[in-house]
């Protein structure tokens, strides 16, 4: 990646976010534009600009940020569920390109999505 993205920003403290789960391998924080009532985003502080550019060394952190997700989730209280997308190129609506997830909660969600 040439330019840090906003996301590196963030893991570098270069911009502030309200950070509500961070541990080695990955960072979640509150969304700027919230979809929902709870919305987390959820990046590895490894630089990785999506789903397509995991590598096969990635298995671990992708497992990771699942586990992640799913610890943010038991913290917040989201007992009555919450939603997990990650979008993959501008195409799929991906505006920031670092791997990231979104955690939705609050609200009913439909499907299909959009």
């Amino acid at each position: 990646m040439s330019q840090k993205t906003i996301f590196k920003k963030i893991i570098d403290r270069e911009i502030p976010a309200k950070i509500v789960y961070e541990d080695d391998l990955c960072l979640a924080f509150e969304d700027i534009n919230p979809q929902a009532p709870t919305h987390m985003i959820v990046i590895p502080k490894k630089e990785i600009a999506s789903v397509d550019d995991l590598s096969e060394e990635d298995e671990a952190l992708a497992g990771h940020l699942l586990l992640a997700i799913r610890e943010i989730a038991r913290r917040l209280g989201l007992s009555d569920g919450y939603r997990v997308v990650t979008n993959c190129g501008r195409d799929a609506g991906q505006e920031v390109m670092h791997l990231h997830f979104h955690l939705l909660a609050g609200r009913g969600f439909k499907w299909p999505p959009g």
